[in-house]
């Protein structure tokens, strides 16, 4: 996902303003993100809203931009503040000097905020704890600016609207977009200020408390509304292991999983994870399948669900300004059109992606083997046919038998696979790739779907596997000729072939896109493994996106050095499928390393500069926090430690624990297999146990 270039903005607690340089992308790296999609709040850890991307927002709009609170005469000064779930947060601060007869502080403030699908509840909590009775003047400021989320990414002002006086409140409306803030205790308003007024009378031991809730809505409804309670399509899992890192880990990612839920409209019943908080909170199509396809351990219901929200989108005609093309997945769904700048702008459903495509097919056939019922697969079938169209009448334009992209409006992604930055794709020199570019992981994921494709159609009696296993059979001939190129090290593929259909020559992260996929053979494997291990992309906190030993390597650059999880996740389990544990238990080490630095929240991305540098990794200051992807990526990682891969229409479950070391004793509770729960054991000496297998279930051990 791309994004705009990026400046850090701090604020200080007892005003909440925020210094920010205007036109640069707003930074996030310190800040508190409570969420439930399609709504979510920002602050620094000192629970003040106000300055840069910080606010309350629901559904791609600014709800309000500023909500503090000071106190008249007395300095406000912050101790503690932190999440208590997904979606909920705790602050505290001393009123210095109020009440305060010895060095202890005696009046306290206490702020809670809670998320709710267009609600934030905010109270505020006075104690007295002191022996003298204290007056106090509390004023909470709140204001808005009504702005969508583009304008906001942009770091570019926008002017505030004017609030007007309601009951116990204000309230605040434009296009359509409605904000109302009330309080539970009566306050004194003054709507051209955003002010609400308390004055306050405390005796020693008295605690004073006023609720502010505010509500948003858009007149024509949520785009995609939050699932009703109680509804989450996946089991829970529950993680005991040696290492209470990877336990947090897992326990953190389901309860942001959780609350990261969005639903189809057009079918409430199907849900699918938005990306991230705050820039990505929609339907994005590579994400949400990644994630789907991460999660398959867990059940198959959001997998069906991602599946079929996107199948009603699939693409039917050809459009240039939107991308479209008939069988293709699309890459993201706004609101309304974003315009970011002049030279850079997407429509509101934009097909910008190269690789959503492949991987609707291939989840749809992971699905299938995780237990997905057959006649949920069958109803998907004509999609996948449709998918498997696209991938060789529209995504090889040129007919030179790769799947590639070009931005042809000028105004959209102009690298379009999941390293989208537009300095994502380069030679070793640092030289940018000129399009169409072909990357090497989209033929990997062409591979693995019309391999996975033509399985499907065999096994449901359908036309046309001979013809992809053959189509597949030649992409893997034309991969070995044409991507592989060779430097002091070796062999290995470039990251893509430009428009002239030289290898990009670039050492990257996107070897472990290939491993696991077929496209490979064991030698290739063995050589991929290798340089994957190498320090130069291995950090010691996951893997780099780009080599360090590249021109234009950048610790900071979105994808030209950083490290993503869901990166490194993904190659930690292709080095597993590949037969190459070893190399997979550093990666995921690293990964646990991250996680605890984070307070087992990963972000989208974290900068590259690796352990060597430092202990802990340095956040990428405009991250999301939380991230789909991120979080799926633990799931990802244990199904890789127990080597764990289901077969349910060949009535097998394959359990290979394959660098548990670190870990045992393990017992993992609630996974899924074909809606049975299954529950894993790894002994101190490495014997694994599965309870709960299907009748009929073979279990084979590796």
């Amino acid at each position: 996902m791309d994004t705009t270039v990026k400046t850090h903005d701090t604020k200080d607690f007892t005003d909440g303003d925020g210094s920010q340089v205007a036109g640069l992308q707003p930074f996030l790296h310190d800040a508190v993100v409570t969420l439930y999609a399609p709504s979510f709040a920002i602050s620094r850890p000192h629970g003040q809203l106000g300055g840069g991307a910080d606010g309350f927002y629901h559904g791609d709009s600014r709800a309000l931009a500023r909500l503090t609170v000071a106190a008249d005469g007395v300095a406000l000064a912050p101790v503690g503040g932190a999440l208590d779930g997904a979606d909920s947060a705790t602050f505290r601060g001393v009123l210095r000097g109020l009440g305060e007869v010895t060095p202890d502080p005696a009046v306290t403030l206490r702020r809670s905020r809670r998320v709710a699908p267009g609600q934030l509840t905010e109270t505020f909590e006075l104690t007295n704890a002191g022996g003298q009775d204290v007056r106090v003047g509390l004023v909470v400021t709140a204001t808005t600016d009504l702005a969508p989320m583009e304008r906001v990414k942009t770091g570019r002002p926008t002017p505030p609207v004017a609030a007007t006086a309601v009951d116990g409140g204000l309230a605040w409306e434009q296009d359509a977009f409605a904000v109302r803030l009330t309080s539970t205790a009566a306050p004194e308003i003054d709507a051209r200020a955003g002010q609400l007024r308390y004055d306050v009378e405390l005796a020693p031991g008295a605690v004073w408390t006023a609720v502010l809730h505010c509500s948003a809505a858009h007149d024509t409804g949520d785009q995609f509304p939050a699932p009703t309670a109680g509804s989450v399509p996946w089991r829970t899992p529950e993680l005991a292991s040696a290492d209470h890192r990877f336990d947090h880990w897992l326990s953190q990612s389901a309860a942001d999983l959780d609350r990261l839920r969005l639903t189809d409209p057009e079918d409430p019943a199907d849900q699918f994870l938005a990306a991230g908080a705050p820039w990505f909170l929609t339907l994005f199509g590579r994400d949400a399948l990644w994630a789907a396809r991460m999660l398959l351990p867990l059940g198959t219901s959001l997998a069906a669900g991602t599946l079929r929200t996107l199948a009603r989108r699939q693409g039917v005609r050809s459009d240039r300004d939107t991308q479209e093309q008939p069988g293709k997945i699309l890459h993201e769904v706004r609101r309304s059109e974003q315009t970011f700048h002049d030279s850079f702008g997407l429509p509101a459903s934009y097909y910008g992606t190269v690789d959503a495509t492949p991987l609707w097919v291939t989840l749809l056939h992971d699905a299938w083997r995780w237990g997905l019922a057959p006649e949920e697969v069958e109803q998907l079938l004509p999609h996948a046919e449709s998918a498997l169209a696209w991938m060789r009448d529209h995504a090889d334009a040129d007919g030179d038998g790769f799947l590639e992209y070009i931005d042809e409006t000028g105004r959209g992604l102009a690298n379009q696979g999941w390293k989208d930055s537009s300095d994502g794709i380069r030679y070793r020199d640092g030289r940018l790739a000129a399009p169409p570019i072909a990357l090497c992981e989209v033929q990997a994921y062409a591979y693995e779907a019309a391999r996975g494709g033509a399985a499907l159609l065999r096994a449901f009696g359908r036309p046309g596997a001979d013809r992809w296993e053959e189509w597949a059979d030649r992409l893997r001939e034309r991969f070995r000729a044409h991507f592989w190129v060779e430097d002091e090290h070796g062999r290995y593929p470039a990251v893509a072939l430009d428009r002239d259909k030289r290898p990009v020559d670039s050492v990257t992260s996107g070897f472990g896109h290939l491993l696991g996929t077929g496209l490979l053979d064991r030698d290739e494997s063995a050589l991929l493994a290798a340089r994957i291990s190498a320090p130069d992309l291995d950090s010691g906190h996951g893997l780099r996106t780009l080599s360090s030993a590249s021109v234009g390597y950048n610790p900071y650059g979105y994808h030209i050095g950083s490290i993503w999880p869901h990166d490194t996740a993904i190659a930690v389990h292709g080095l597993v499928r590949a037969g190459f544990p070893d190399e997979a238990a550093p990666l995921a080490a690293g990964l646990l390393t991250a996680s605890a630095a984070f307070d087992a929240r990963l972000p989208e991305l974290f900068a590259g500069h690796g352990a060597a540098n430092a202990a802990r990794p340095a956040p990428y200051p405009a991250s999301c926090r939380p991230q789909a992807w991120a979080a799926a990526s633990s799931v990802l990682v244990l199904q890789s430690v127990l080597g764990l891969s289901a077969d349910v229409p060949g009535s097998t479950l394959t359990l290979a624990p394959a660098f548990t070391e670190a870990y045992r004793p393990l017992t993992v509770t609630g996974l899924d297999l074909a809606g049975h729960r299954l529950d894993v054991s790894v002994s101190p000496d490495g014997a694994a146990q599965v309870t709960g297998l299907p009748a009929g279930t073979t279990l084979i051990r590796g």
